[in-house]
């Protein structure tokens, strides 16, 4: 892969690589393992995404924050010994490409398939993410059918965002859309939510753009090739069972993941491609 100016290679403490980016319009860190971005930081403004602090970054094991790709299913499998959110997670992505220009910088990165299991994942696929990089940051991921028979999943780049005070947090723009809740539901959303309890409510027919308002600023949040989401808060009790999360980080985080999930996963026929975008901002 040929690197660019603003982008390099670089290793976490415990070994781990990530291309760093350091660029005029923002900062980022995206690990290799899990294809995962871990710091979105836009010039002369705050990080957008949030990771733990007691994350230790160990390999194999999904990273706590920033934006995690799960696939090619969202939660539990059926099976409960299959790896929750999928495989994509924990396995080790293959950098791609870099291009850069004046306005902005584009890093793909694939997933080697011939090191996933065939017992989780039989079908004939290429699975590729590409990060666009501005002051905002756009997340695309491509899932593509190269066998001759259909196939469905689940996804979601379940992004983690920081705030300065969960309880003065709101979410804005899920008004009108169903939502199931702890096998619950369907619910229609009636106003804005706030953060009283925990919070894992899955969303389908969501408009396509959100905004967190935070005691920080507001940020926005949209997708594109999905009608269903995700918001997510563990408080209290969940998040002293959390691996990698201090008991009171649930104060300073929320998720809202762009999601293909319930009525909204995806069919692939053969040789069809489908990309899940998110693209999030400071308003």
């Amino acid at each position: 892969m040929k690197l660019s100016p603003s982008v390099s290679i670089e290793q976490s403490e415990t070994g781990l690589e990530f291309i760093n980016v350091a660029s005029a319009k923002c900062d980022a860190k995206i690990f290799l393992q899990g294809g995962q971005i871990t710091e979105f930081i836009p010039k002369n403004n705050k990080p957008l995404i949030w990771v733990s602090k007691n994350e230790t970054f160990q390999e194999g094991v999904s990273i706590r924050g920033g934006i995690p790709i799960c696939w090619p299913w969202f939660g539990n499998h059926q099976n409960p010994n299959w790896p929750a959110h999928g495989f994509a997670r924990t396995s080790l992505w293959q950098a791609d490409e870099v291009h850069e220009n004046d306005e902005q910088i584009t890093i793909s990165l694939k997933l080697p398939m011939k090191q996933v299991n065939t017992t989780y994942w039989p079908h004939q696929s290429a699975l590729k993410v590409e990060f666009i990089l501005t002051d905002t940051l756009q997340v695309r991921l491509t899932t593509t059918n190269l066998s001759n028979a259909a196939f469905s999943y689940t996804q979601a780049l379940h992004t983690y965002f920081p705030t300065s005070d969960i309880k003065n947090t709101t979410v804005d723009g899920l008004q009108g859309a169903q939502y199931i809740e702890f096998g619950e539901g369907p619910f229609t959303q009636s106003e804005h939510v706030s953060f009283e309890r925990e919070t894992d409510m899955v969303y389908t027919q969501a408009a396509v753009q959100q905004h967190i308002h935070t005691p920080d600023g507001i940020i926005n949040v949209s997708r594109e090739n999905s009608s269903s989401c995700v918001l997510w808060n563990p408080w209290i009790e969940k998040s002293k069972r959390l691996s990698n999360f201090a008991d009171d980080e649930y104060l300073g985080m929320v998720c809202l993941e762009a999601a293909n999930v319930l009525e909204d996963k995806v069919t692939l026929e053969p040789k069809q491609s489908h990309t899940l975008i998110t693209t999030i901002s400071w308003a």
